[in-house]
C-alpha cells in the first residue's frame, strides 16, 4: 500500500499448486478488473482477511471506488453484500435489526449487518452508540437485541471506509474498536496507466456497465476451505518469537504511548499464515511478517505529543521498531 515500503507490489505470480486459496484468488484478480483498476493489494488483503475471520478498515479520498470494490469482491465470492451508510443518526436498530409486531407475536427483523460482506461506509460519521453496537458483531460474530443473542454468517467481515479529508461531524473511532480491525489499507489515487485503463472500461453514463459481468468464482464452503489451509500453514518457533518481539517493541518506543496489543500480534500472525497460503506456501517466512507490519500495526499506535509535533509518524515509528528487531534467518 501507498507508504509502505515493505509491501509486495507484485503477488500476481503466486504458484497455483491446485490449491483452493490461489483457485479462489486468481478468479478474483480475473472477475473484479472487470470493474476497478489497480487494486490487485487490496483484493490479496480482503481475502486475507475473510480467511482468518478479520475485517478492514480502508481510508482513502472520495471516488477511488472502495464500495465499487468491495461489491465487486462480493459478487465475485459469491457472498451476501450488504452497504450501511453511516450517517450522525444512524441507530444501532438501524444497524442490527429491531423486534416487529407480526400476527400478534414479536418477531425479530433482521438488520443489514446480517451479511458476509457488510460496507460500512464512512463509519466514522456515526456516534459511539451505534459503533458499539457494531463492536460487538466485528468481536462476537453475534448481536444482541432485547437480550436475545442472534449469529451472524459465517464468513462475516466488515469493510469499513474513512474519508481522511473531512473531520466536520465526525466521530474519531475509539482505540478498542481500531484494535478489532486486522489491517488499515490506504487506497489512492490511481497511476496515470491505470486511470487511463479505468476510462476504457464499458460504462452506463456515468454508472459501470461491466459489474453484471463480474462472474461468481467461490461461495460460502470455498472460504471455509480456505481457512481450513491457512490454519495448516506451519510456524516456526523464531518467528513466533520475531512476531511477539516487534509487537512487544512497539509498546517501548520514546516516541510511542499506546503500542500494539496482545489482539495485534495474534492479528498479526494470522495475517502472515494468511500471506503465505496467498503465496503459495505452506510455512510462514520472515518477509510475510515484515511486509504486514505497517498495515496491521500502524492503526493500533498511539504517539506522545512531542511526537506529533516533531511530525513523527506511526510508520516511522514501526520502521524503527523492524530496524531493532534482528531478523531471524
Amino acid at each position: 500500500m501507498a507508504g509502505n515500503p515493505y509491501w509486495k507490489e507484485d503477488m500476481t505470480t503466486a504458484p497455483d499448486n491446485g490449491d483452493v486459496t490461489n483457485r479462489i484468488r486468481a478468479g478474483l484478480h480475473t472477475e473484479v478488473a472487470k470493474v476497478v483498476i489497480g487494486h490487485g493489494q487490496t483484493i490479496d488483503a480482503v481475502l486475507a482477511a475473510i480467511a482468518v475471520g478479520g475485517h478492514l478498515l480502508l481510508e482513502g479520498p472520495p471516488g477511488v471506488a472502495k464500495s465499487l470494490l468491495a461489491a465487486a469482491v462480493g459478487r465475485a465470492c459469491g457472498l451476501t453484500v450488504r452497504r450501511v451508510q453511516f450517517t450522525p443518526d444512524l441507530l444501532p436498530s438501524d444497524l442490527t435489526g429491531s423486534l416487529a409486531l407480526r400476527a400478534g407475536e414479536l418477531v425479530f427483523r433482521q438488520g443489514p449487518i446480517f451479511a458476509n460482506v457488510v460496507l460500512a461506509d464512512e463509519i466514522n460519521r456515526t456516534p459511539p452508540k451505534t459503533q458499539a453496537a457494531l463492536l460487538e458483531a466485528m468481536q462476537e460474530r453475534q448481536v444482541t437485541v432485547d437480550g436475545t443473542p442472534h449469529p451472524l454468517p459465517d464468513p462475516f467481515v466488515v469493510l469499513a471506509t474513512v474519508n481522511p479529508i473531512e473531520f466536520e461531524g465526525t466521530y474519531p473511532l475509539p482505540e478498542a474498536q481500531l484494535d478489532r480491525f486486522l489491517m488499515k489499507l490506504t487506497i489512492d489515487y490511481p497511476s496515470v496507466e491505470g486511470e487511463e485503463e479505468l476510462l476504457r472500461l464499458r460504462h452506463s453514463g456515468v454508472a459501470p456497465a461491466t459489474l453484471d459481468d463480474v462472474l461468481v468464482v467461490g461461495d460460502a464452503g470455498s472460504f471455509h476451505a480456505i481457512r481450513a489451509e491457512v490454519d495448516a500453514v506451519t510456524v516456526s518457533d523464531p518467528i513466533i518469537s520475531y512476531v511477539a518481539s516487534v509487537v512487544r517493541k512497539t509498546r517501548e518506543l520514546p516516541s510511542v504511548s499506546l503500542g500494539a496489543s496482545p489482539r495485534a500480534a495474534v492479528h498479526l500472525l494470522a495475517a502472515a499464515k494468511a500471506w503465505a497460503r496467498i503465496s503459495g506456501r505452506a510455512y510462514v517466512i520472515p518477509d510475510d511478517v515484515i511486509s504486514l507490519v505497517p498495515v496491521v500495526l500502524r492503526h493500533r499506535l498511539i504517539l506522545t505529543p512531542e511526537a506529533e509535533l516533531d511530525r513523527f509518524t506511526p510508520e516511522q515509528a514501526l520502521q524503527t521498531a523492524l530496524t531493532t528487531v534482528p531478523v531471524p534467518r
